[in-house]
């Protein structure tokens, strides 16, 4: 099942994406008390334990309820899929090729930072920053949003917690992350976190790590690689982020990013104002975003 987060009236709704068209989640879902749930962030904390079993029966539910749907996806704006994810925990350092082009050594842990709500943007929205950096790069990643309260769980289950995988573009600002040790002001500037474009359960994704991942800037390849190269698979880094925090639903996690980024490059490959970023991952859908004038 794929789901997204439109809008509708000035407010952000959960949506359900079927060949090609959105029908409204609380519609299809009425009878699973769903009203309460009309935003996604709502939807997945209400069904996050059981979203594979609502994907079994979608189709079932389309054709009861022809009036769930809202219009052919072209014509509906879309948003980040969480408005408001708790926490958004990024993984550095997670593919050995691009370990290999930093210079450094294999992490033996995960390794961690974040970002917060106020630097994602949605799937059709420009990437902000240039107004704060000259600098600016690429990171296409397979994000994972959690789906139920995960404390303290073992690799084996970990996949249970997720409510589904979607695209993320972790831009980063690399004169700003590079001037500390600490790498949050690079990463988490208002505005510059394109993510999306829909949330897609993992009955629909198969195994999540063996999934290609491909970036192009303006229509050349930067980056491609494929999930079975990370370091710490999803499993590995759920178990042991839970070992000391408590995951709750929405919240997200960004796996890492293979090699290709622009600041590695020689000369580097900063983005400018109208370029477009695309982020292609197997069965998980494209994110597409132009980077926003720095004026």
């Amino acid at each position: 099942m794929k789901l997204v987060s439109y809008a509708a009236a000035s407010a952000a709704r959960a949506g359900v994406l079927v060949d090609g068209d959105v029908y409204d989640a609380s519609q299809l879902f009425h009878e699973d008390n769903a009203p309460a749930a009309s935003t996604l962030d709502a939807f997945v904390t209400a069904f996050g334990d059981r979203l594979s079993e609502l994907s079994a029966n979608v189709a079932e539910r389309v054709q009861q309820h022809p009036n769930a749907r809202v219009d052919a996806l072209a014509n509906v704006t879309l948003l980040g899929p969480i408005a408001k994810p708790g926490k958004v925990l990024c993984i550095g350092l997670n593919y050995k090729d691009h370990v290999a082009e930093t210079g450094r050594a294999l992490p033996q842990y995960p390794d961690i930072f974040a970002k917060f709500a106020s630097s994602l943007i949605g799937p059709n929205d420009e990437i902000g920053a240039l107004q704060v950096t000259d600098n600016l790069d690429f990171e296409g990643e397979l994000a994972v949003v959690i789906g139920k309260r995960a404390e303290g769980v073992a690799a084996a289950d970990a996949l249970d917690y997720v409510a589904g995988l979607t695209v993320l573009n972790d831009v980063t600002a690399r004169d700003l992350q590079y001037r500390g040790t600490q790498w949050l002001a690079g990463k988490a500037v208002d505005g510059a976190t394109p993510w999306g474009p829909a949330l897609v359960t993992l009955d629909e994704v198969g195994d999540p790590q063996a999934l290609d991942i491909v970036t192009r800037v303006n229509g050349a390849e930067m980056q491609r690689s494929n999930t079975r190269h990370q370091i710490f698979p999803i499993a590995e880094v759920i178990e042991y982020l839970t070992g000391f925090l408590s995951l709750e639903p929405g919240d997200v996690i960004a796996t890492g990013t293979p090699e290709g980024i622009g600041a590695k490059r020689t000369p580097p490959v900063w983005l400018a104002a109208g370029d477009v970023v695309e982020i292609e991952i197997d069965r998980v859908g494209v994110l597409r975003n132009s980077v926003a004038s720095g004026a």
